[in-house]
C-alpha cells in the first residue's frame, strides 16, 4: 500500500489544495492531509478548528485522513510508514523554497521523496494568506474556498 503524505499549515485549506488533494489521492492508495503546527507561527484558525473544517472539507474523499503533528514531517512521514511527501505548486515562484525544502527532507531521508503536484490553473492565484486578508476584510471568499470553511469564515469576521 502506497501511503503519501501531504503536509501544510492550511490556515485556511483553500480549492487549490483540495484540487492537490484529490489528485493526490487518485494516485496513492492513501493520503494522510497533516496540518503541521508551527509553536513560533501564530495561526490565523485555531488547529482544532482547522482540522474539523478540513474534515468536513473532504468528507467525500474516501482514501484520506486527516491529522496533525508538531515536529519535522519526514519523521511523522517514518512512523507512518509513508515514502512520499505531496507538495503542491501554484506557481514558479513556489517553485525555489519547495525544491530547497525537497532537498532538506531528502538528505534527512534519502528513502522518503516529494512529489510536486501542479494546481488548475483556476487556483494558481489561491492563498491562505489571501483568503485570510479577504476575510478579515469582510470579503467574500466563497470561491476560494470550500463550503464549510466558507461558512465559518463568514460566521467569525462578517456577522462578528
Amino acid at each position: 500500500m502506497k501511503t503519501a503524505i501531504y503536509p501544510g499549515s492550511f490556515d485556511p485549506i483553500t480549492k487549490g489544495h483540495l484540487d492537490v488533494l484529490k489528485r493526490a489521492c487518485a494516485i496513492f492508495d492513501k493520503v494522510i492531509l497533516v496540518v503541521s503546527v508551527n509553536m513560533n507561527k501564530k495561526s490565523f484558525l485555531p488547529l482544532e478548528d482547522r482540522l474539523k473544517l478540513i474534515k468536513e472539507s473532504c468528507s467525500d474523499i474516501e482514501n484520506v485522513e486527516i491529522d496533525s503533528y508538531d515536529g519535522l514531517t519526514i519523521e511523522y512521514a517514518k512512523k507512518r510508514n509513508a515514502n512520499v511527501l505531496i507538495r503542491g505548486l501554484r506557481a514558479v515562484s513556489d517553485f525555489e523554497y519547495e525544491m530547497q525544502l525537497s532537498q532538506a527532507n531528502s538528505a534527512l531521508s534519502s528513502d522518503i521523496h516529494t512529489v510536486f503536484l501542479i494546481t488548475k490553473p483556476k487556483y494558481n492565484f489561491i492563498s491562505s494568506g489571501t483568503v485570510r486578508e479577504i476575510a478579515l476584510m469582510k470579503g467574500d471568499v466563497s470561491k476560494f474556498v470550500p463550503e464549510p470553511v466558507a461558512k465559518y469564515l463568514e460566521n467569525k469576521y462578517m456577522k462578528g
